[in-house]
């Protein structure tokens, strides 16, 4: 073997161990929290030797901080497109254009989380510590988005697109949590109301679709028409 493909293949197997620790990691900080995660449990459940994942990530924060930036960079593609279609001409000014970009990106949002439960409930238990493990590791993360998102929610606020003049940046975040929020309470409704068929793939379709309009209705002002209407 050359020492190029000898190189090529070492490096590949260091991807693919990274890769292991890293699904390990998911799991298990989404079984048990930052707090309640070990290092032997993740090496356990990812076949590598724990001084594996030291020398990758450091510590175990280090190893969390990798978690979180990884669902970043799965994300960051419907944000980055979201971004893009809203800085086309007056786009950010259009209601026409921004309810249907609101309900498309919460519906990417519903479908991520339900393809990636673990990182939903990772969100869950840093809610329920009161985000300390995220206030040691907001520094090291990448915000570039959410820097270039906040001008353009200003924009639809100013244009009068929202229902509510509280920051944009706090209501499309609480409105991305509540996917993560009816995903967590789908056990619950399974238990006292089994009629309703979750979490059935009928059911979670139409349980993505309320989320949406729920979301639309609830951030974006009603259009003039309709206010006219009222009156």
């Amino acid at each position: 073997m050359s020492q190029t493909a000898s190189r090529r293949g070492r490096r590949h197997n260091a991807e693919g161990a990274r890769e292991a620790i890293l699904n390990a990691a998911t799991e298990v900080f989404a079984a048990h929290g930052f707090d309640g995660a070990r290092v032997d449990a993740i090496a356990a459940v990812a076949g590598y030797n724990k001084s594996l994942i030291f020398q990758y990530f450091g510590d175990k924060l280090g190893l969390y901080v990798e978690v979180i930036r990884r669902a970043d960079d799965r994300t960051r593609d419907m944000q980055t497109q979201a971004i893009a279609l809203l800085t086309e001409g007056d786009a950010a000014r259009s209601p026409e254009k921004v309810a249907p970009l609101l309900k498309r990106f919460m519906g990417e949002i519903f479908d991520f989380y339900t393809e990636h439960p673990q990182m939903a409930r990772i969100l869950l238990w840093e809610m329920a510590e009161g985000w300390q493990t995220y206030g040691k590791i907001a520094s090291r993360l990448d915000i570039s988005d959410i820097e270039m998102l906040r001008p353009l929610l200003s924009t639809i606020k100013d244009a009068g697109l929202l229902r509510s003049d509280f920051d944009p940046m706090i209501q499309i975040g609480l409105a991305e949590f509540m996917s993560v929020l009816f995903l967590a309470c789908v056990p619950l409704f399974q238990m006292f109301l089994p009629t309703e068929g979750l979490p059935s793939p009928e059911a979670m379709a139409r349980g993505r679709e309320f989320i949406i309009e729920f979301i639309a209705s609830g951030l974006l002002a009603d259009p003039p028409v309709l206010k006219a209407r009222d009156q």
